[in-house]
């Protein structure tokens, strides 16, 4: 899987981006459409993959395909990654990563034969000057092309890179646990060896970083993964020497499991109708406790965990919105 992976980032971090509108972010579409017939899925609807719609004379293009599941008539699962960039750079990271990631799924999650659909959507427009406007591609798809419920939502972004916080480069952050109790469930059952950290924090600390907003608005079950923002983030040096393959290979197993947990979870709700704080807690005491003292906090409950948040944040400028 890395060599594939590895393959995918160099085809789409184009050096001269895939910024909506411009030859690169053509490119990456017909890469993407390329890749997904290799991987024999199908038409997202009516024959489709590609759902084009316009804001003013700008031309937007969600991509869309379903991997099939036994029970169809069930309200399918949906992966998420953007696949434009913010100007004119490479975005090996933001988002190449998390693309070939969910690409990298394909395979394994067939062989699993899961009882509900998964659509694979890579959204357009997630980046300024679309960021949650009408226009971005995930609120689009959900307000115009969407053709059924949604189970639940994965997104995926900035999953390429070590964390850069000293002996936690292996962190994995998970927002939205809280939107439904069988979360706790799924992300207790999945936790991954040692090869992955995995600490959740609630949406409510940081905002809505990517393309959970539109899900979280329409109180949809969600979560969101990513390694957060990093030195090359929205730089020319995102580039895809700069990323850890052996890391996004761990991912993409450990999403497959944490996938198929979703799938077999009932998600009856009522959105954020539980109070998440004591596995927060554990999963950040287990994973960051150490970090913790060093900056001479303790980890004690919601308030005190979003004030190490909030010191990360500014220490490091992790999980900042744009």
């Amino acid at each position: 899987m890395r060599d594939q992976l590895y393959e995918d980032v160099c085809r789409l971090a184009l050096p001269h981006g895939r910024m909506v509108g411009t030859r690169g972010h053509s490119e990456a579409r017909a890469y993407l459409l390329q890749r997904i017939h290799a991987l024999a899925l199908e038409p997202y609807a009516r024959g489709a993959y590609e759902f084009p719609y316009s804001v003013g004379e700008v031309k937007l293009t969600n991509v869309l395909a379903r991997l099939p599941g036994a029970r169809r008539s069930l309200p399918p699962l949906l992966i998420a990654a953007h696949y434009d960039t913010c100007g004119p750079m490479p975005g090996a990271d933001d988002n190449a990563s998390a693309i070939a990631i969910a690409l990298g799924m394909v395979e394994p999650l067939r062989i699993r034969e899961l009882h509900r659909d998964i659509i694979f959507a890579f959204f357009d427009g997630e980046e300024p000057p679309h960021f949650l406007t009408d226009s971005m591609g995930s609120t689009y798809y959900y307000e115009h092309q969407r053709d059924e419920p949604i189970h639940a939502a994965v997104v995926l972004d900035l999953l390429g890179h070590d964390v850069p916080l000293p002996g936690l480069e292996n962190l994995l952050f998970v927002l939205g646990m809280e939107s439904d109790e069988d979360f706790a469930t799924v992300i207790e059952r999945t936790e991954p060896d040692d090869a992955l950290r995995i600490v959740a924090v609630p949406n409510a600390f940081i905002g809505d970083m990517s393309d959970q907003h539109v899900f979280r608005l329409h109180q949809r079950p969600y979560l969101f993964f990513t390694c957060g923002q990093w030195e090359h983030f929205h730089l020319p040096s995102d580039t895809p020497d700069k990323l850890n393959y052996e890391k996004m290979e761990h991912m993409a197993r450990y999403l497959v499991e944490v996938i198929a947990a979703v799938c077999a979870e009932p998600l009856a709700g009522p959105f954020e109708g539980y109070d998440s704080e004591q596995r927060e807690l554990a999963l950040m005491r287990k994973h960051a406790g150490q970090l913790a003292k060093q900056l001479d906090m303790a980890l004690t409950g919601r308030e005190s965990m979003e004030q190490f948040v909030q010191t990360l944040v500014a220490r490091y400028g992790l999980l900042t919105d744009r």
